[in-house]
């Protein structure tokens, strides 16, 4: 519980990208697929919600670079709730048609560990989203 009692949970996560038309290709179709539904949208930039939390993708006039570099300091990824296994298995055999690679290949969908079922998934600008199964 927070400071005045109220339950604790993400409120919104702003990612500020170079090519918004890409963002949406690829992340447009992974959280409406995970029952996120657009949010906002203007000239700039489009939110999905899921329950009271939001993702916000940007082209901000204010961005500094022209690509994302996961492993640099900043942003690793999102990992998101995606189903079952099976749900986990679907989602990356479409991932390729809307902009994703699998990262991790050798190791999926094990990559974090014998316990976890998961994809690892980036985008063409360099963004990351593990999909995490729940057993």
């Amino acid at each position: 519980m927070g400071a005045r009692g109220q339950p604790v949970s993400l409120h919104h996560v702003e990612v500020w990208v170079p090519d918004l038309a890409a963002a949406e290709r690829s992340w447009g179709w992974l959280l409406t697929t995970l029952g996120w539904v657009e949010h906002q949208r203007w000239d700039a930039g489009v939110s999905w919600r899921h329950g009271t939390a939001y993702v916000v993708f940007e082209a901000s006039p204010d961005l500094v670079g022209d690509r994302h570099e996961r492993r640099a300091p900043g942003l690793n990824h999102l990992a998101l709730h995606a189903g079952s296994p099976a749900d986990v298995d679907r989602l990356v055999a479409a991932a390729g048609e809307h902009g994703w690679r699998l990262l991790f290949a050798d190791r999926h969908p094990h990559a974090g560990g014998p316990d976890s079922y998961a994809a690892y998934l980036e985008d063409e600008q360099g963004y990351e989203a593990e999909l995490v199964a729940s057993r």
